[in-house]
């Protein structure tokens, strides 16, 4: 990182399985509970989970998903959505 660069402007590369991840994370599922929902090994699942503690510079599960929550990976219950653009036909 350069001198004075702010490091939220940097742009973070997640895989379609970590951002899976961080889904499931939000949904309050422990690792082993992710590992038997993608029926892949819990050792796995640890592993994705610190790749994205590293890269979103989280150090705990809280912490990720407010990153989450801040940078448009999740969205909780109608917070931080996308919204499509009104209908052409409902303006007057």
């Amino acid at each position: 990182m350069a001198i004075g660069e702010d490091p939220c402007s940097m742009t973070i590369s997640l895989s379609s399985r970590e951002i899976e991840i961080i889904e499931l994370v939000a949904e309050g599922l422990t690792n082993q509970e992710i590992a038997e929902r993608l029926t892949i090994s819990k050792r796995t699942v640890d592993n994705h989970v610190s790749n994205v503690f590293t890269k979103t510079g989280s150090k705990n599960r809280v912490a990720l998903l407010n990153w989450a929550m801040d940078h448009g990976k999740i969205c909780r219950d109608g917070f931080n959505c996308c919204t499509l653009p009104p209908d052409a036909s409902d303006a007057t």
